[in-house]
């Protein structure tokens, strides 16, 4: 029998409130969030009313070291993104997201294959008062992929194959001169000396997700001198 998450999509938004409070991100206060405020329940959770039908780990409950970075970053440099275009790529809650319509893009996608993510970022959008688009389409498999001014990527090198997959979608979108901004504490497949860092931070977290209590942290840049050009 299939979990009735899985047969009925209108009760996602009802799964994310149960397990969740509102909170702002301590790097990015201005944002308010869904989260979980301890790491296992909602993963036992996830395991156990949604596991039937295949639905990924609980990212998207969590505002994690390199996506509070980016965000903030973001939010301290809106001429990067407004009246543009901006994809967040693998959005999780939508922090990055959120951040670029509160900065003044024209247009945010945020893109993630999780389609309870994808509640989180519509619900999280809506608390802050700013609209989103959203689309489950796996971007790092399709190569027709529509063409967007910004790219954000919030840690998404902790696995090599989805490592690889981005630093590709990176270079491509570099190519098509959009300006590619990374938030990444430098996790495991992280590809050094690929970006130039561009802004340093120490972000509290819990150790329930990280390995210390302040994570540094970084936000980088794929094509510098578009980041230039922009400034």
């Amino acid at each position: 029998m299939s979990s009735p998450l899985g047969a009925l999509p209108h009760q996602r938004p009802d799964f994310i409130r149960a397990n969740t409070k509102i909170l702002s991100p301590p790097l990015v206060p201005e944002i308010r969030l869904h989260l979980a405020e301890e790491s296992l329940p909602i993963w036992q959770k996830t395991e156990e009313e949604l596991g039937q039908i295949n639905v990924p780990p609980p990212y998207w409950a969590f505002a994690w070291a390199g996506g509070q970075a980016l965000a903030r970053y973001v939010l301290d440099h809106p001429e990067l993104v407004a009246g543009l275009s901006v994809l967040d790529l693998g959005s999780g809650s939508g922090l990055q997201a959120i951040a670029a319509a509160k900065a003044g893009a024209s247009r945010v996608l945020a893109a993630d294959i999780d389609t309870l993510a994808l509640a989180a970022c519509q619900l999280n959008g809506e608390i802050n008062g700013v609209g989103l688009e959203t689309t489950s389409q796996d971007l790092l498999a399709d190569k027709a992929r529509p063409h967007y001014d910004v790219i954000l990527v919030g840690d998404l090198f902790y696995e090599r194959p989805l490592a690889n997959s981005v630093l590709r979608l990176v270079r491509q979108s570099v190519s098509a001169n959009a300006l590619v901004l990374i938030g990444d504490p430098q996790r495991n497949y992280f590809p050094n000396g690929e970006f130039d860092c561009i802004a340093r931070y120490e972000v509290p977290v819990t150790r329930e997700l990280e390995d210390a209590e302040i994570k540094k942290t970084a936000v980088w840049c794929a094509n510098p001198g578009r980041l230039r050009a922009e400034t």
